[in-house]
């Protein structure tokens, strides 16, 4: 980071904190007492805090990560100032770990940003420091820094662990993978891309080579081939390679440490019957493929400004009217999926304090026809995924496809924290944009940050059998 850049940096996280300070006094002093899940996670986190580690509530579903974490940072700080009485981890006190979790986001974005984008190194600092203030501000993300919730903790160690991947430190990768685990159990998935990546690197080196042999040249990385053919290629060489027990040896020699949490992860689903530690009847997996078109929705919104323009509109066009047939079959494979494999969880029809309650309710329950009536839809917003990312070679993409199905397909509830890490990996990999379009991109994240911070605060409503306040939330 040069001089300059980190006076800059250095600002930024300064005033995003106190910014952020201040938003999470406004919304502590309006919620003083627990809200939502914050009933079990608050009251488990003050059990560890008096060492109580043997007690757990039934209700919770993930691992005890965020509990450990804070008592591991609020213990010394109350040793420090010799603090006392009920201050002594709070809801508050729980939740400010949070907003630590949003300083550590948004450095680890930057650094992210600066790796991934190493050839727009020379280009001006305005453009990684906004890219890396912007998705530290991604609405969804953003809202639970000031609850008691585990997503911050939960995205802070898995963007880590895959810059420690990126940087070759193969072994910290794996142990922050871990400490990701403890925070969401799906997190697995994104240690395995990890690995995947590594994998994907190989498999662009043997395709290179091979294609050297038959040309007398090099040839670049496979790009992403929106056909059946190039797709039927692309997995036929794959499958060849995994087979080669030369290749094999060599993808395990890097990747060794991401096998070993993959086979204690392995060990601990086979022993606890499932992955879940909690309630499970309320999260039982299912084949939910829509959950993959709602995420491609979501991604299209939330990345507007940065990745939609007139000219990629245009090459949709002209790939339409270029493979008219390729499109009517992926079509009616969507119909399909949608008509055989759309499921609703309860809690989805039943909480009406959550945003997709009403998305739900307002748009898919209007008529039985709608949720067809989309495909369309959500055909365009795969194929300006896929364009998106097609800088990046077909071995990279199918494992970042790969892991994207699993972290979505198999949830049953439509729940829009489960779409922050799948997101921020996609939009990290989009080609760094222009200023203009970045700070777009954040005025967007800021209209939906404080239209959602209003409501919360603002907006409540009561319940005919409860005598506490309700309040919207993401």
């Amino acid at each position: 980071m040069e001089k300059f850049e980190g006076y800059i940096f250095t600002a930024l996280c300064s005033t995003n904190f106190l910014i952020s300070c201040l938003l999470f006094s406004r919304v502590t002093r309006e919620q003083r007492e627990p809200y939502m899940d914050e009933i079990f996670h608050v009251p488990q986190a003050q059990k560890y805090c008096h060492g109580k580690f043997n007690e757990w509530d039934p209700m919770i579903t993930t691992l005890p990560g965020l509990y450990l974490v804070s008592v591991g940072v609020i213990k010394p700080v109350v040793w420090l100032a010799d603090l006392t009485g009920q201050v002594v981890c709070s809801t508050a006190m729980l939740r400010f770990v949070n907003l630590l979790f949003n300083c550590g986001n948004l450095y680890v974005l930057y650094l992210l940003v600066c790796k991934l984008h190493l050839r727009e190194k020379t280009r001006s600092t305005s453009r990684r420091v906004l890219s890396a203030l912007s998705l530290s501000t991604f609405p969804v993300l953003y809202f639970f820094n000031f609850l008691y919730y585990t997503d911050a903790g939960s995205t802070f160690f898995t963007l880590f662990t895959y810059l420690m991947t990126l940087h070759g430190c193969h072994k910290a990768s794996a142990f922050l993978g871990v400490c990701s685990v403890l925070f969401r159990q799906t997190n697995i998935i994104w240690v395995a891309f990890c690995a995947g990546t590594l994998v994907a690197a190989q498999m662009d080196e043997a395709w290179r080579v091979e294609r050297s042999k038959k040309r007398d040249e090099k040839s670049p990385a496979p790009q992403v081939p929106l056909s059946l053919g190039g797709a039927k290629k692309a997995t036929l060489f794959a499958l060849e390679f995994l087979a080669s027990p030369g290749h094999a040896k060599a993808v395990l020699l890097v990747a060794w440490p991401y096998a070993v949490v993959g086979a204690g992860f392995l060990a601990f689903a086979v022993l606890n019957d499932g992955i879940v530690v909690g309630d499970r009847t309320s999260h039982e997996a299912c084949l939910n493929f829509p959950q993959l078109f709602y995420f491609l929705s979501f991604a299209l919104f939330f990345s507007l400004p940065v990745s939609l323009c007139y000219h990629r509109a245009l090459r949709f066009l002209q790939a339409l009217k270029k493979q008219p047939f390729f499109f009517l079959f992926v079509t009616c494979v969507c119909l399909l999926l949608v008509w055989k494999f759309t499921f609703v969880h309860k809690y989805l029809l039943a909480d009406n304090r959550h945003f997709p309650f009403y998305v739900w309710n307002r748009l898919f329950q209007r008529h039985e026809l709608v949720r067809f009536l989309l495909v369309p839809a959500y055909v365009f917003a795969g194929w300006n995924f896929l364009d998106a990312l097609k800088s990046h070679s077909l071995f990279w993409s199918l494992a970042f496809l790969v892991c994207l199905v699993a972290a979505t397909v198999p949830q049953k509830l439509l729940e829009f924290r489960y779409f922050i890490v799948p997101y921020l990996m996609y939009r990290l990999h989009m080609p760094l944009p222009s200023s203009p379009r970045l700070v777009a991109e954040f005025l967007l994240y800021a209209a939906v940050n404080a239209a959602t911070l209003y409501l919360f605060i603002s907006k409540t409503f009561r319940w005919p059998d409860s005598t506490a306040p309700q309040r919207f939330m993401w």
